[in-house]
């Protein structure tokens, strides 16, 4: 269903991508990451985990710019990731204001045991469009993000 707003083509095309795109998200997402709850994560806790896999230690600005989440945001999330013993907050020698977090082995080993069920759930996801969809998809994404 797309908008009702009773506006100029222009306003109700864009209402309509809008929301589509939205909702596509929101069905995504949770299919996706639905798993999460079994290792008792929030999707923002897993993607701090799979950022730090990925790209190693980080001070928690930088993880909230990779996961897309505020600074207030960030510390509740890497507070209990540290509570579970997932990371560790070391403060950096040469600028005792800033704060890096890392993975723990045991954070490295959850990564480890959800990643694959993980990346099976976002190849199946997108499965529901073709390979050339997926990167039309991609590069749309990307100019819109971009566009702002």
């Amino acid at each position: 269903m797309g908008s009702h707003y009773q506006g100029s083509p222009e306003e109700i095309r864009a209402l309509d991508a809008y929301i589509k795109l939205s909702r596509s998200s929101e069905a995504v997402e949770s299919q996706i990451n639905a798993h999460l709850k079994d290792h008792a994560l929030t999707t923002s806790q897993f993607g701090v985990l799979e950022a730090l896999y990925h790209l190693g230690s980080m001070q928690t600005g930088q993880l909230g710019e990779k996961i897309l989440k505020s600074s207030g945001n960030m510390t509740l999330v890497i507070d209990n990731l540290v509570k579970r013993g997932l990371v560790r907050r070391q403060r950096l020698e040469d600028d005792r204001r800033c704060v890096e977090v890392s993975l723990t082995e045991k954070g490295q080993e959850l990564v480890e045991i959800i990643l694959p069920a993980h990346v099976e759930r976002v190849v199946a996801a997108f499965g529901a469009l073709t390979p050339a969809e997926q990167t039309q998809l991609a590069t749309l994404c990307r100019k819109l993000g971009l566009a702002q």
